[in-house]
């Protein structure tokens, strides 16, 4: 299942006379998490339509085609996938339609059982198209009993891993997150006070709503002619979110869990700097556009060294940590940075990033500087050395693709040509971002949940159980 690895976003409307056209909005403030794929369903109370197709948003939907849904109620998706899982079989929303009605669903995450229920539902005459975990939760859904709700109970009770994810009916709404809340869920309210759903914050501004407050970790909320209800699912539940969404993949203007994802990085920044015994060493600090800003912000504030534009981003590549294939990467690395020779040109440059995963961008980006006249360059990084892969959402399946788990830091500074490297440690991460209650597996090789065949476990697995 290591092909299928996501980390997408969703959003939903309920009972909202534009549902469609806020939707798209939505999707749009959520296009960082996923760009291979794009979708949204549309429910009208008697049937619910869908449109999607691979690509950007803009690329998917345009004037006419949004102007075919119709309904009050809507679910959203971007997606991004790995080599051989971008099929328009695996593109959401997935619908499924029986004699009972239609359902729709939309999934951020990963379901770490993924294989052993695909296998036991294929054995019982599931039919699947695709290779999406949202396909596996349909088809528990649609084989289980009782009311849709109880159904919906059972089918999580059933899942281990992370997910958020969204079900539409033709007159209902669900929102669910795992019992870990390793992937984040938001609720909001629009301005004629319809209820809205969101991976992330920073989409209720995009359509002038307002958060109300977080899903749950375990929590159903179902959104219907009555109001908004909350169920649970699980007793043994815990807010284990993920690191990587404060570190990296949220929006700054985003809050998680009651934390401003802004306010976060910046910290990082500042504990980053406190780890140097004094500013002498540097002349100036460039932060790698866009999710490093931030954390480049704190750095310079907290040692008063100068904060400058030394790298400038083209707007309209792509993430290259989410591209699927390393080819792919390497272009996207050439494409999306250059280096500003004016302001960096004869200067010792402190270059602050989020995160070191496979070592691409980060050698590329030294290369840039170096080609510019920096002089000097000194790598900080405003997290741990990710070690260990991750099976909860993020694209590193296997530790032979990260550079800090078969590298030392003083070899891996070497590597990148860097004239010094230094990581943020895991505690004054957890001190920056609320607590030690995230899930910071990639770092620690500390899995949330048990692990299946076919994933690879951190070397002393065994010793940790």
């Amino acid at each position: 299942m290591r092909k299928i690895n996501e980390e997408c976003g969703v959003f939903g409307v309920y009972r909202e006379e534009e549902a469609p056209l806020l939707t798209y909005f939505g999707l749009h403030a959520l296009q960082h998490r996923g760009q291979e794929g794009a979708g949204i369903a549309c429910a009208d109370g008697r049937d619910i339509a869908c449109r999607k197709g691979c690509g950007l948003l803009t690329e998917v939907f345009h004037t006419e085609n949004l102007a075919e849904l119709h309904g009050h109620s809507c679910i959203g998706h971007v997606r991004y996938a790995t080599a051989g899982g971008n099929e328009l079989e695996n593109v959401q929303p997935l619908v499924a339609r029986s004699y009972l009605g239609s359902v729709a669903v939309v999934h951020n995450g990963q379901i770490v059982n993924a294989a052993a229920l695909r296998r036991e539902l294929e054995e019982k005459g599931s039919i699947f198209r695709g290779t999406s975990d949202s396909e596996i939760i349909l088809h528990l859904i649609q084989g289980g009993t009782g009311t849709l709700l109880e159904k919906i109970e059972a089918a999580c009770r059933r899942l281990e891993g992370a997910f958020s994810f969204l079900i539409l009916t033709e007159k209902n709404l669900y929102a669910i997150r795992d019992k870990n809340g390793i992937r984040p869920l938001s609720i909001g309210r629009t301005a004629g006070g319809s209820w809205c759903v969101s991976s992330e914050t920073c989409a209720f501004s995009m359509i002038n709503a307002r958060f109300v407050r977080d899903v749950e970790p375990g929590e159903i909320v179902k959104f219907s002619a009555s109001g908004a209800e909350s169920f649970f699912y699980a007793k043994d539940c815990a807010h284990r979110l993920c690191a990587m969404e404060y570190i990296y993949f949220s929006r700054p203007d985003s809050t998680l869990e009651g934390l401003s994802v802004h306010a976060a990085r910046k910290e990082t920044g500042r504990r980053l700097a406190r780890l140097e015994e004094n500013a002498e060493f540097a002349d100036i600090v460039v932060g790698v556009p866009d999710s490093s800003l931030s954390a480049a912000m704190g750095y310079s504030e907290e040692l008063g060294l100068p904060y400058e534009m030394g790298l400038i981003k083209n707007k309209y590549t792509g993430r290259t940590f989410i591209q699927p294939t390393q080819k792919l990467r390497d272009t996207g690395v050439r494409m999306k940075l250059s280096a500003n020779q004016p302001v960096v040109e004869g200067k010792r440059v402190v270059l602050v990033d989020d995160s070191i995963v496979r070592g691409t961008t980060s050698r590329r980006i030294v290369t840039l500087l170096r080609e510019a006249g920096a002089s000097e360059v000194h790598v900080r990084i405003a997290s741990p050395e990710m070690k260990f892969p991750c099976f909860y959402g993020v694209d590193t399946s296997t530790r032979a693709e990260l550079a800090s788990a078969n590298h030392p830091a003083d070899e891996l500074c070497r590597l990148l040509g860097a004239d010094s490297l230094r990581f943020l440690p895991e505690p004054e991460l957890c001190g920056a971002c609320g607590g030690d209650g995230l899930c910071r597996a990639c770092f620690t090789g500390k899995y949330v949940t048990p692990l299946y065949d076919g994933m690879e476990r951190p070397r002393d697995w065994e010793a940790q159980q």
